[in-house]
C-alpha cells in the first residue's frame, strides 16, 4: 500500500514541476531550466541527507554505487532535457502526456530482467503506444501552412513530439536501471543526490562545446527553478523509495500519471487547444496507464 502511495506521490509531484518547467523552460529555454532546478534539488537533497544521517549511509561499498548511479544521472540527463525542450517549443499538453507513456518500455524491461506481466496490463501496453501515435499526430495545419496554403490537411508532427518521445524512451530505460541496478544498491536518496550531482556536472561540461549560455539574471525565474527543483527532486524521492517495497511495473506506472496532472493544469490555466484525434490518444494513454496498473 506504502508503495502505491509513494507511486502516486511521484505523479502528483512531477506534474506540478513539469507545468512550472513550461514557463521556465520558455523564459529561459530548457538547458538552463534544467541546470538550475538540479542545483536547486542538489542542494535540498545534500541538506537532507546530512540531518538524516550523512550523504553515503546506507550506500553499498566499492565504487560500482557511485558509478551506476553517475550512469543514472547522465540518462536523467538526456531524458530530462528531451522533456523540457518538448515543453519549449510544443504544447505542454501533448509533450506530457506522450513522455509519461514510458512504462510501456520500462514494463517491458521488467519483464525481460524476470518481473511477470499479467495479461490485463500487457493489453495495457498496447493500448498505451497506440494512444502515443494518436496524440503524436496533429492533423491541423501548422501555422506556416495554414498562412500560404488553403489545401487539404496533412498529418505531420506536432511541435516538440519527437522530443517527448525521446523523453519517454530514455525515462522508461531510466526506471527500469535504477529499480534493478541502482537503488538496491544506493538506496532511495543517495540515488536521487548522486544523479542531481552527475546531470548538474554534465550539464556544466557539455555547455562549452555545445555553446550554452548559462547566466541567468537574478530574478522571478529563480522562483520557478525552486518550484521545479523542490518538486522534481519529492517525485524522485518518492518514487525510488516505492522502488524498494513494490515492483517496478506497477510504480513506474503510477508514476507516470504525471501527464494527467499536467495536462489538467494546461487545460484550467493556459488554454491550450488540442485536435480531436490527439484527445483520443492522451484518452488512450491514460486509459492504458490504468490497465497497467491494475
Amino acid at each position: 500500500m506504502m508503495g502505491i502511495f509513494l507511486g502516486l506521490t511521484a505523479g502528483i509531484f512531477w506534474g506540478l514541476a513539469d507545468f512550472a518547467a513550461r514557463f521556465s523552460s520558455r523564459r529561459v529555454g530548457a538547458y538552463r531550466t534544467l541546470l538550475y532546478m538540479q542545483f536547486v534539488g542538489l542542494i535540498l537533497m545534500t541538506i537532507f541527507l546530512e540531518i538524516t544521517g550523512g550523504i553515503t549511509r546506507g550506500v553499498a561499498p566499492g565504487w560500482r554505487p557511485w558509478a551506476l548511479a553517475a550512469f543514472a544521472g547522465v540518462l536523467n540527463t538526456g531524458s530530462s532535457l528531451s522533456l523540457y525542450y518538448s515543453f519549449q517549443i510544443g504544447s505542454i499538453s501533448i509533450a506530457a502526456p506522450i513522455s509519461s507513456s514510458y512504462p510501456a518500455l520500462t514494463v517491458a524491461l521488467a519483464l525481460a530482467s524476470g518481473e511477470r506481466v499479467q495479461p490485463l496490463r500487457a493489453l495495457g501496453l498496447a493500448v498505451t503506444l497506440a494512444g502515443v501515435v494518436l496524440a503524436a499526430i496533429s492533423f491541423s495545419p501548422k501555422p506556416r501552412e495554414s498562412a500560404v496554403s488553403a489545401g487539404p490537411k496533412r498529418a505531420h508532427l506536432a511541435e516538440g513530439v519527437s522530443w517527448a518521445i525521446a523523453s519517454a524512451i530514455g525515462f522508461g530505460v531510466l526506471f527500469w536501471f535504477l529499480g534493478f541496478h541502482v537503488v538496491p544498491l544506493t538506496g532511495a536518496a543517495f540515488s536521487v543526490w548522486m544523479i542531481r550531482l552527475s546531470t548538474f556536472l554534465t550539464l556544466t561540461i557539455v555547455a562549452g562545446p555545445t555553446h550554452q549560455a548559462l547566466s541567468v539574471a537574478f530574478g522571478s525565474v529563480w522562483l520557478l527553478f525552486l518550484a521545479v527543483g523542490a518538486t522534481d527532486t519529492i517525485a524522485f524521492l518518492a518514487i525510488n523509495s516505492a522502488m524498494r517495497i513494490g515492483q517496478i511495473s506497477i510504480v513506474s506506472v503510477l508514476a507516470s500519471l504525471y501527464g494527467a496532472v499536467t495536462v489538467l493544469l494546461s487545460a484550467l490555466f493556459l488554454r491550450e487547444p488540442i485536435d480531436r484525434t490527439q484527445w483520443v490518444g492522451i484518452c488512450l494513454i491514460f486509459t492504458g496507464i490504468v490497465l497497467v496498473s491494475l
